[in-house]
């Protein structure tokens, strides 16, 4: 790849409750995925870190989750694709909102923690995004897993799906993510985890933790603002594309 995109999951701060160094992050990547009150974020946040992408030339993008703020969007929602895709609407306005007050807009989502391990396989669900996504319009791209469900809906419907690696995690042979139950499914060594995300860039192959080669063909690369030394870490990680000759650019 001769240019890929850096994301990341921010915004998540809640009340008085603060998560992530948002601003840090924003000097690093080029797409930002703002929590949108469901599984983190409340109005005022979301405002605040729309400013900040948009003062930077970040794109905005939804981080839409099932409604379960007390488990910050990580258990499963079992909700008919009726009110899940309501949900996911109404996630997407709000984040429109604040970004046309900022200045800005939303041009992609990016599903969050069960809902988007969900929409790999879970066809209901995975529609219902999709649909959502297609209901609200203007153009949005879809970030997902590679391989997932979800990404093959969205490319029927005529939605862009724009597949992503994550740089902290640990994957399956399959192209899974490993839990975050298992030990050592998240990464922390900015050097290791720079290492494999310029092999990604250059050569498009990922050690799965049995030592497979996987290809996940990723447009876009997943810094989690929430991981301890994130903020170290997504700067190894840029630093180490840009010294290997990649150009860092936004998808959208």
């Amino acid at each position: 790849m001769s240019t890929i995109d850096l994301n990341s999951d921010i915004g998540e701060s809640f009340g008085a409750w603060s998560m992530g160094d948002d601003e840090a992050i924003l000097d690093v990547v080029t797409s930002a995925n703002i929590a949108c009150g469901f599984h983190a974020g409340d109005p005022s946040h979301m405002r605040a870190t729309a400013e900040g992408a948009a003062r930077r030339g970040v794109s905005v993008g939804a981080h839409v989750a099932y409604r379960d703020l007390a488990g910050f969007g990580r258990r499963f929602v079992d909700a008919t694709a009726t009110e899940l895709a309501d949900d996911v609407l109404y996630q997407i306005g709000a984040l429109e909102a604040m970004a046309r007050a900022a200045g800005t807009r939303v041009t992609y989502v990016k599903p969050h923690g069960a809902l988007y391990n969900t929409i790999v396989d879970h066809e209901v669900h995975a529609r219902a995004v999709v649909d959502a996504v297609g209901a609200f319009g203007g153009g949005l791209s879809l970030l997902l897993l590679p391989g997932s469900l979800a990404l093959r809906l969205a490319e029927q419907a005529g939605t862009e799906g724009v597949a992503e690696a994550f740089a902290d995690r640990a994957y399956n042979p399959d192209g899974t993510l490993v839990s975050r139950r298992e030990p050592g499914a998240v990464l922390h060594d900015p050097q290791i985890v720079a290492a494999r995300m310029v092999r990604l860039a250059t050569e498009g192959v990922l050690e799965a933790v049995d030592g497979t080669l996987i290809r996940p063909d990723a447009r876009s690369i997943c810094l989690h603002g929430d991981t301890a030394g994130a903020v170290a870490l997504s700067r190894a990680v840029r630093s180490g594309l840009e010294a290997a000759g990649v150009q860092i650019a936004s998808f959208t």
